[in-house]
């Protein structure tokens, strides 16, 4: 693992049965691309140079890979266009030039996304710089993939592609991944002697197989039983069985840290892709998730808080105790949302970006807070809107209210004091101030400031005309 590393990253098929517009390599898994999930295994491995193979889409792929790829790694970035795309030996012939022609060099597929760390590391050592090797693994039903050839001693012989091979062939269960880790100097050499002699007339990269028993290059296999971690995608069913994969794998670590999910097959870890946080739900002791929520970006649950069903959470901070009640959605953006300890929140909430709501604060069915900052103990519980306002302790703020903060052009704040009661139905006019211990009677339309400790009222006077008569309809 110290000699030098490059990556080479099959991302030219067009995917065609996934039946859409987008790239194969880039559609999502887990809110990401799949080759984005590759990059990081690139990034695994401290990788000096990425060549990324492109084909279809070339341009999209390009642009996705310059916009967020890599899990933090610093290696060099660099693309290599198949046209025509003449099969995996032909695509790595392409990418050859971009190499430096030492140390080793690990090829990977754009859409093969669960693939372990540690799995890399280790087929990069059974390599050891000198020997090829091979990424394999057994399957019960092999069909459609390349099969390893062994010889009486069990060395590896040969890949023989599904299509080129007899039935005695056919019936092994061992197959190649299409990962495989090579020495520089002897792919060069063996690329330039690739020919398209084969049912598909493609230029196979599994020929090298041979090509180093030949030349007396030990072929070494590494061989995993878990199918997942060399699992591609080629239909929308197979993405949507990957994504259910990635999640339990989620799933499992997080109740193996305790959390207690209701149904490990109801949640969804994804990353955000406005703000580019990566998936991250971080939880505390004795942490209870309900069934169908979704965790987007960078999450922190703190001790004992508790997640009701249906919850789109993201980009947020729950202090401990704290109680999400069903079908409540929290969306920090890149500014994030806090919600402090035993605060109490749903259901049906809307937390927007600048949410800050203290300890014990109470926000309740179809209230929707932005940029405002609601201090310990106070309560918006019904149908509210709260947006640019710093909302002081004990405050209780009355159902059908809201804060007018946006005149059309600027946003403008509303402070209202502690032990304030904001009655029903009233609109608070930004830029205004209600004094400490208030009271908005209900139905008021507030433009001034109010003084501490009065009740202020911005009401029309209520008037009943006893003439008036109910309109009747006429008679036919």
């Amino acid at each position: 693992m110290n000699a030098p590393l490059d990556v080479v990253v099959m991302a030219a098929g067009k995917g065609t049965r996934m039946k859409s517009r987008t790239p194969k390599v880039l559609q999502r898994l887990a809110g990401r691309p799949l080759l984005h999930h590759v990059l990081d295994q690139a990034a695994n491995l401290a990788a000096r140079r990425v060549v990324v193979i492109t084909g279809h889409g070339a341009t999209e792929v390009e642009a996705a890979c310059a916009s967020g790829a890599g899990a933090g790694g610093t290696f060099d970035l660099k693309f290599a266009l198949q046209q025509p795309q003449l099969g995996t030996g032909h695509a790595v012939q392409q990418a050859l030039p971009l190499l430096a022609g030492d140390g080793t060099v690990v090829v990977l597929s754009g859409d093969v996304p669960l693939t372990r760390a540690a799995t890399l590391r280790a087929l990069v050592q059974a390599g050891g710089g000198e020997r090829l090797a091979l990424l394999t693994v057994r399957l019960a039903d092999p069909s459609g993939y390349g099969r390893i050839v062994r010889a009486p001693d069990a060395s590896v012989q040969r890949i023989v592609e599904h299509k080129d091979a007899s039935d005695a062939e056919r019936a092994i269960t061992e197959i190649y991944s299409g990962i495989m880790a090579v020495p520089a100097p002897l792919l060069a050499r063996w690329l330039a002697r690739l020919t398209d002699d084969n049912a598909q007339h493609e230029y196979y990269l599994t020929d090298i197989v041979a090509m180093a028993a030949a030349d007396g290059v030990p072929v070494v296999a590494h061989c995993i039983d878990d199918a997942l971690q060399v699992a591609g995608v080629n239909s929308p069913v197979q993405l949507a069985e990957l994504e259910r994969a990635w999640q339990r794998r989620e799933a499992v670590r997080l109740m193996e840290q305790g959390v207690r999910l209701a149904d490990p097959a109801r949640l969804d870890l994804r990353d955000d892709e406005r703000s580019g946080a990566r998936a991250e739900l971080t939880c505390a002791q004795d942490v209870e998730i309900d069934v169908g929520c979704i965790f987007t970006g960078r999450v922190t649950l703190g001790e004992g808080a508790r997640i009701g069903a249906y919850c789109c959470i993201a980009n947020a901070t729950i202090a401990a105790g704290a109680v999400i009640q069903p079908y409540t959605h929290i969306d920090g953006e890149s500014r994030g949302v806090q919600v402090g300890e035993g605060a109490r929140v749903g259901p049906y909430s809307r937390l927007r970006p600048g949410a800050d709501l203290g300890r014990e604060v109470h926000v309740g069915n179809f209230v929707e807070i932005k940029n405002s900052t609601l201090a310990d103990g106070a309560k918006a519980n019904h149908l509210a809107y709260l947006g640019d306002a710093t909302v002081g302790e004990r405050v209780n703020y009355g159902a059908g209210s809201i804060t007018a903060n946006y005149d059309g052009v600027n946003k403008h704040r509303t402070v209202i004091g502690p032990d304030v009661h904001v009655g029903s139905n009233c609109v608070l006019v930004a830029p205004v101030t209600i004094g400490a211990g208030g009271v908005v009677g209900a139905g008021s339309v507030v433009t001034h400031d109010a003084p501490p400790g009065v009740l202020t009222l911005g009401r029309g006077r209520q008037v009943s005309k006893t003439e008036w008569h109910r309109p009747a309809k006429k008679a036919p």
